[in-house]
C-alpha cells in the first residue's frame, strides 16, 4: 500500500512549474510502475510531462476518469517544514502535492481487483499556467481513452478535515488574462501639448473599466474585472510614451466571460481613440473555462457522500477561483468538489500547509465512490 504521508512529503519537496515537471514525472512513473506490476490490466501512456493510466475493465461499458494536477507555483516557501521545497522559488502552495498523493492512493486501491468498467487516471501538467488539460485534449493525448465521466477535487484550507463540498452547477469561475498596452508620444513634462500621454490614458482606462461590472453585468450573475498591474514611465519629468496594464476577468458562465471581454476591449479601444493613441489588447482565456458540474452526476455524488457517516457534506456556492479542469468538463460531463484540509493559510500563500489527516480520509471515501461508478 502507498504510504500517503511519506508520498505527499516527497512530492512537496519537488514542486515544478507547468510543462517543466520532469522530476515529478519521474517520481510518479516510478510509483505508478510499481502499482502496475501487480496486475495485467493496467496500461500507461504519457504526453509531455503528463501521464495517463488505464485500468482496463473486465466487461467495460464506459470509462470513468479521475484527474489530478501535478504542477507547483513560483512562490518562495515560508512553512519552515523539514520537508520544505528543495527548489528555490518553487512551492506546492496550491495543494497539488495532496492531489497527486490522493490520486496515487486511489490508483493503488482500485488496482487490487479488476473493475468491470474502465478507470482512467489522468496526472495532468500545467494547471497553473498553460491549461494543460486543454493542451492534452487538443493534442489528442486521450485518443480512445477519453472518459464518459470525469471527476476531480481541489483541497480547501477553509474547510475542516472530513468535509467534502460540492454543488450541482458552477463550482469555479472561468478566467481570462488581460494585458493592454497604450502607445502614444512621450516628451518633456514641461511641454505636454506636444505629447500623447499613455499614462493618463491607461489611468482613464483603469477607472472606466470598473463600469463593466457595475453597468453591464446582471447583479444576479456577477463578474470580476481586476487590474492588478500598472506600468508606465521611468522618472518624474518625462511624459510616458507607453503604459501597460494587466489584470483578470472572472465569471461564472462562458457567456458572461464573452460579454465582459467584449466590453473590456471596447473601453480600451475607445479610450485610446479619445487620447489619439494606439492600443494593443490581449485577452487570453486559454482553457480556463468555468468549472460547471453536470447536475445529474453531481447530485449522484452528493447523495453518495451524504450517506457516508465519516463525511461532512456541504452544498456550496460557486467560487471566483479558476481551474483548468473546467475545459475538460466542457468536453466530458463530470464533477469537481472541494476537500477540506484545515489550514490557517489560504491557497497560494507561502505558509499554506494542509492537515495530512485529509489524505487517508480522501482516499478511503473517494475510493468507495469511484468503485460505485465502475
Amino acid at each position: 500500500m502507498i504510504d500517503l504521508i511519506k508520498t505527499r512529503r516527497e512530492l512537496h519537496q519537488i514542486p515544478e512549474i507547468g510543462l517543466e515537471e520532469f522530476e515529478t514525472h519521474k517520481y510518479l512513473m516510478e510509483k505508478i510502475g510499481k502499482i502496475a506490476e501487480k496486475n495485467n490490466f493496467t496500461e500507461i501512456r504519457t504526453w509531455n510531462t503528463g501521464i495517463l493510466v488505464m485500468l482496463h475493465g473486465s466487461d467495460p461499458e464506459k470509462t470513468i476518469g479521475w484527474r489530478t494536477d501535478i504542477d507547483g507555483l513560483p512562490i518562495v516557501e515560508e512553512t519552515g517544514l523539514e520537508f520544505k521545497s528543495v527548489h528555490d522559488g518553487r512551492m506546492h502552495a496550491c495543494g497539488h502535492d495532496c492531489h497527486m498523493t490522493i490520486a496515487l492512493g486511489l490508483l493503488d486501491q482500485l488496482s487490487l481487483e479488476q473493475p468491470k468498467n474502465n478507470m482512467l487516471f489522468l496526472f495532468q501538467p500545467a494547471e497553473e499556467n498553460e491549461a494543460g488539460g486543454m493542451l492534452m485534449y487538443k493534442d489528442g493525448a486521450f485518443g480512445d481513452w477519453l472518459p464518459d465521466e470525469f471527476y476531480g477535487l481541489h483541497v480547501n484550507p477553509d474547510l475542516p478535515v472530513g468535509t467534502i463540498a460540492c454543488n450541482n452547477n458552477t463550482l469555479f469561475a472561468g478566467t481570462c488574462e488581460i494585458e493592454i498596452t497604450f502607445k502614444g508620444l512621450g516628451g518633456h513634462a514641461a511641454f505636454p501639448h506636444s505629447t500623447r500621454d499613455a499614462l493618463v490614458a491607461a489611468a482613464t482606462f483603469v477607472t472606466q473599466v470598473q463600469t463593466v461590472v457595475s453597468r453591464n453585468v446582471n447583479p444576479i450573475e456577477g463578474a470580476v474585472v481586476t487590474i492588478g498591474s500598472f506600468h508606465a514611465g521611468n522618472t518624474h519629468n518625462v511624459i510616458s510614451e507607453v503604459a501597460t496594464v494587466k489584470g483578470t476577468i472572472r465569471t461564472l458562465t462562458a457567456e458572461m466571460n464573452e460579454l465582459t471581454q467584449k466590453r473590456v476591449r471596447q473601453i480600451a479601444e475607445g479610450v485610446a481613440m479619445s487620447f489619439d493613441l494606439d492600443v494593443e489588447v490581449s485577452l487570453n482565456q486559454k482553457g480556463y473555462l468555468p468549472v460547471e458540474n453536470n447536475p445529474e452526476l453531481a447530485d449522484n455524488l452528493m447523495s453518495f457522500f451524504n450517506e457516508e457517516e465519516e463525511v461532512n457534506l456541504l452544498d456550496v456556492l460557486p467560487s471566483m477561483t479558476g481551474e483548468d479542469f473546467g475545459y475538460l468538463l466542457h468536453q466530458v460531463p463530470g464533477v469537481m468538489f472541494w476537500l477540506g484540509i484545515d489550514s490557517p493559510y489560504a491557497l497560494h500563500h507561502p505558509k499554506m500547509s494542509p492537515d495530512e489527516k485529509a489524505l487517508p480520509f480522501g482516499v478511503e471515501n473517494i475510493a468507495k465512490f469511484l468503485k460505485s461508478r465502475i
